[in-house]
């Protein structure tokens, strides 16, 4: 492995600790710094903010990266998100929290620009393992980021934004110390509507009418899995009184099941059942996690509960497997650029709704959010009676 391709991975894994350090400990600031015991809708708007910025400002970096080379634009966006949580960190009032939030997604869009990077430094045969071995470090940086972020907010509240400054500031340095230039930028690379435009993937995808309904299910599977990150934290606080430490634990607990079920049990449970039955089965694991925490009476369940949602993980792989077989192989770059947009649109739209519904329902029963969640999964069955197995529909798009 180059040393190239070692620095852009730490660094990947450092972002990823870097955002999942404030997870925990982010409505207990905006209480704080918003003076409201309420603060679902506002965590809702700040995770929608978030992914908003980070949706829009994906090609505009990316497009840069290709201008003035992936390096510059790379150690720009290290510094201006290192500079925005030291802000963030001591931030008196509501509106610059608002606007730090808005920032780290423009910032955090520099991930377009690690992916483009590990691109051009690796073979077309290398670059599933490459990618393997971002998002897989990605990960880590995840199951790290929370628990640590929970530890340091009960010691004080503010600590994890500087703690994600200080890793930003060590991901710049090591970037313009060790990593080298990947490709030269390139006059002609011009801001246009077609290259800046975030949602050009989807009209493609919509001239296929078997990906029609596989997209829709990934919409729903990916707008379902927002309500993680929207209600964790607060229901934890809510229903079981967990402070940041038991609450970053139990997104690490979360993080470990998913990575190990990913890492060994989604090959064989595909290859055993197909990827259909594999998406149904993961679907009824996580139906049936999300119905016990609903009516949970104790802590240790959200504990008990991480192997049956890394089981439902196994869903994901096999939903997007069944949806490249809808493609032939030299769309299959548009396809993932058409799921990545989809996976923005659910990020954005989500955290909004079930910031929404929780607020409504915490009053009296937390719980309901799981079960609305639910219902918005079961939304999925009947769609895959449209869905059909092979790449017969990549021959005719219109079929």
């Amino acid at each position: 492995m180059n040393k190239a391709l070692v620095v852009i991975l730490a660094a990947v894994m450092l972002d990823a600790i870097g955002i999942g350090l404030i997870f925990p400990i982010l409505p207990a600031l905006l209480r704080e710094v918003g003076h409201v015991d309420d603060i679902s809708l506002l965590l809702g708007v700040m995770l929608a903010l978030y992914s908003a910025c980070q949706f829009l400002f994906s090609p505009v970096l990316g497009v840069l990266s290709d201008r003035f080379g992936r390096r510059p634009v790379l150690l720009v966006s290290l510094a201006g998100a290192a500079i925005d949580y030291v802000i963030m960190a001591f931030a008196p009032h509501l509106w610059l929290l608002v606007l730090g939030r808005a920032i780290a997604g423009v910032t955090s869009a520099n991930m377009a620009v690690a992916t483009a990077y590990i691109t051009d430094i690796t073979t077309e045969e290398e670059r599933a393992q490459r990618f393997g071995l971002f998002h897989a470090m990605f990960g880590v940086g995840f199951i790290i980021g929370p628990v640590l972020g929970g530890i340091l907010g009960d010691w004080w509240l503010r600590s994890p934004f500087l703690a994600a400054a200080l890793l930003n500031g060590l991901n710049f340095a090591l970037a313009f110390f060790v990593l080298p230039e990947s490709r030269k930028g390139k006059a002609d690379a011009r801001f246009t509507w077609e290259t800046l435009n975030p949602f050009k993937p989807l009209a493609w995808a919509l001239n296929f009418r078997a990906l029609v309904p596989l997209m829709a299910i990934f919409l729903i599977l990916n707008f379902v899995g927002t309500v993680y990150g929207t209600a964790w934290a607060q229901f934890s606080e809510d229903r079981f009184a967990f402070n940041g430490t038991m609450i970053g634990l139990s997104l690490g607990a979360f993080g470990v099941c998913h990575a190990l079920a990913q890492a060994f049990l989604t090959g064989p449970a595909v290859k055993r059942l197909g990827e259909r039955w594999a998406l149904i089965v993961g679907m009824a694991f996580e139906t049936g996690a999300m119905l016990t925490l609903a009516f949970a009476g104790q802590g240790w369940l959200l504990f008990a509960m991480a192997p049956l949602f890394a089981l439902g993980g196994i869903g994901m792989p096999a939903l997007q497997s069944l949806t490249t077989q809808q493609v032939d192989s030299d769309r299959q770059g548009q396809l993932q650029g058409v799921l990545a947009s989809i996976v923005s649109i659910a990020s954005v739209f989500g955290p909004l709704l079930f910031s929404a519904i929780y607020a409504s329902v915490r009053a009296d029963w937390p719980g309901m959010i799981w079960i609305v969640a639910i219902g918005i999964y079961l939304l999925a069955l009947p769609l895959m009676v449209g869905i059909r197995t092979g790449s017969a529909a990549a021959k005719n798009p219109a079929e």
